[in-house]
């Protein structure tokens, strides 16, 4: 199942109150199970840049069902995904993108947060997708 329009502005809901919470502006990204676009917020005084990135970051961990920083950590020089952020027209492989997961355990879309320091990217993505799901996927993860 994707996420609903609704479910996607609650999450941007709850994710821009984090945002404001920190003293922070943010390009927050919601797409669906299949990496598209289902909405997007960008808070006054957003970076122009963080348009890109949230996206990315939300279709980097609908693509792969892992959190961006994860990614990121098997990326590094001799790890096991090296380059990876070269494919499918760009990734972003450092945190602020978060799966979100459905009550049946499956992966319903993403959400990528950008505009501020990673942690604080994290903290605000995670605000979201928890708004309406889970952010860790089963063991035998849903495909598509």
């Amino acid at each position: 199942m994707h996420v609903t329009i609704e479910q996607a502005e609650k999450a941007i809901q709850a994710a821009r109150a984090k945002a404001i919470e920190l003293g922070t502006q943010m390009c927050i990204a919601v797409v669906d199970s299949g990496g598209n676009l289902k909405a997007f917020h960008r808070m006054d005084g957003a970076w122009v840049g963080s348009i890109d990135i949230a996206q990315k970051k939300a279709k980097t961990a609908v693509f792969f069902g892992m959190k961006t920083g994860q990614i990121g950590s098997l990326s590094q020089p001799g790890g096991s995904l090296y380059g990876i952020e070269h494919s499918n027209q760009g990734l972003i492989t450092f945190p602020g993108g978060i799966p979100i997961v459905d009550a049946d355990g499956e992966m319903s879309g993403a959400i990528g947060v950008s505009g501020s320091s990673v942690e604080n990217d994290d903290a605000v993505a995670l605000a979201g997708a928890s708004a309406i799901g889970d952010t860790e996927l089963p063991d035998h993860p849903w495909r598509t």
